[in-house]
């Protein structure tokens, strides 16, 4: 068996490698189908919107097929339904159904949490455990396939796009992290951005670093292309300084020059929550400029952290800034929010029961179940984006992660019920 796994594993990589980017998925899921004697075999990539999945095909503009096309790429969304897919990603857990042409099967194609998409095969004959672990495995390997060659092409995330983006769109979504979802051995966390109509500036981001966890969630003032270059301006500071190694106050002090020096709009500013966590001993730094106080959810009580004053970042150039800090014990829930997901309507969003209400799940769904609260009350578009952050502390640094094919089973969220 461990001779045959390694042959597949081999032939899988040597597909992705040969084909161009553009038919890499395709070339290893051709390769996986024939060694497990699939009759089909197919990927299915989450949507950016975290409610469907799409699938990519290749198909020649004269054959009829429903969904969206660029030249003979196709791209169909299919929405979650609550059925074994949307199961499958959620439960980061292998479903199969029988149906009379063989026994359907999907995988997540997931990466430290990052659910990617779902690896969507037919078998002629009912898989046993073995058959199904050998089938997790391979989706693990395809999630990587994926990570190494979308740097090389547009086609996975033109396919992820169900609307069109603007300009501000466009600006605002690469200064989001590659991978909106990490798990760690002391730490899982998931980031989610609801654009407004006109994009309001809102971003977040994160960094690991061996015993520190970094991260920032910011919102710029304004909407459309000046407030997405404002973002830029504060989130590219932001980085800059981090890496540079810098501490969260000499962060901030450096984006509030640049913002204020450099900014298009004269008056433009940032509203900013940066973090600084030591994943040795859960104490948590934290650096709030003119933003919405984070909250901290522990035993079922969620509390807004009371942290010193200090102003947005770009409004007065010669500000200093202060910083406070919370140590984190296993089990709490660190929930940093911008202010869309306050304002008008979504003010009457009960919050913390929310947050009571969605402590089961992993932050992947529990940010989207947030999201989907604030459009219903708020919805279904936006004035304001609505950007959520979720930290769950685990501890345990120095302990190797317990996972299956990219993701820990343990701290998966429930299946949704029948």
């Amino acid at each position: 068996m461990g001779s045959n796994r390694e042959r597949i594993m081999a032939q899988m990589l040597d597909a992705a490698e040969n084909a161009s980017p553009v038919e890499a998925v395709e070339a290893v899921t051709r390769e996986l189908g024939m060694a497990l004697g699939a009759r089909s075999v197919a990927f299915l990539i989450a949507d950016l919107s975290g409610r469907a999945l799409v699938r990519l095909a290749h198909v020649p503009l004269h054959v009829a097929e429903e969904g969206r096309r660029d030249g003979d790429e196709l791209a169909t969304v299919m929405p979650f339904d609550g059925g074994p897919a949307e199961q499958a990603l959620r439960t980061q857990t292998v479903r199969v159904v029988g149906q009379p042409d063989g026994w359907m099967v999907w995988a997540p194609v997931t990466d430290r949490g990052e659910a990617i998409g779902l690896l969507q095969m037919v078998l002629p004959a009912e898989p046993d455990a073995r058959d199904l672990e050998e089938v997790g495995r391979t989706a693990h390997v395809l999630a990587f396939v994926v990570i190494a060659n979308r740097r090389h092409t547009d086609l996975f995330e033109w396919g992820q796009r169900t609307t069109p983006f603007t300009l501000s769109g466009e600006i605002q979504r690469r200064l989001l992290p590659s991978s909106f979802t990490c798990e760690a051995s002391a730490f899982t966390l998931s980031g989610w951005l609801e654009p407004a109509a006109s994009v309001g500036g809102d971003t977040f981001d994160y960094s690991l670093a061996r015993d520190v966890l970094h991260f920032s969630v910011t919102d710029a003032m304004g909407h459309g292309v000046a407030s997405a270059l404002t973002a830029t301006l504060g989130v590219g500071s932001l980085r800059n300084s981090r890496r540079r190694g810098v501490g969260l106050v000499e962060q901030a002090e450096a984006a509030n020059a640049d913002v204020a020096d450099h900014t298009a709009v004269p008056g433009s500013f940032v509203t900013a929550l940066l973090g600084r966590l030591d994943l040795r001993s859960g104490v948590c730094a934290l650096l709030n400029a003119g933003h919405i106080p984070p909250m901290l959810v522990r035993d079922g009580n969620t509390q807004m952290q009371s942290l010193p004053g200090n102003f947005p970042l770009g409004m007065f150039a010669e500000t200093t800034y202060r910083a406070g800090e919370v140590t984190l014990r296993p089990g709490d829930r660190l929930v940093v929010v911008t202010d869309g997901v306050r304002e008008r309507n979504a003010a009457s969003l009960d919050l913390p029961a929310m947050l009571r209400s969605i402590a089961g799940l992993h932050p992947r769904e529990a940010v989207r179940a947030l999201a989907d609260a604030v459009l219903e009350v708020s919805g279904p578009t936006l004035v304001d984006d609505a950007t959520l952050f979720i930290i769950d502390w685990h501890g345990g640094h120095a302990e190797e992660r317990q996972s299956s094919a990219g993701a820990d089973q343990t701290r998966a969220s429930t299946a949704l019920p029948d």
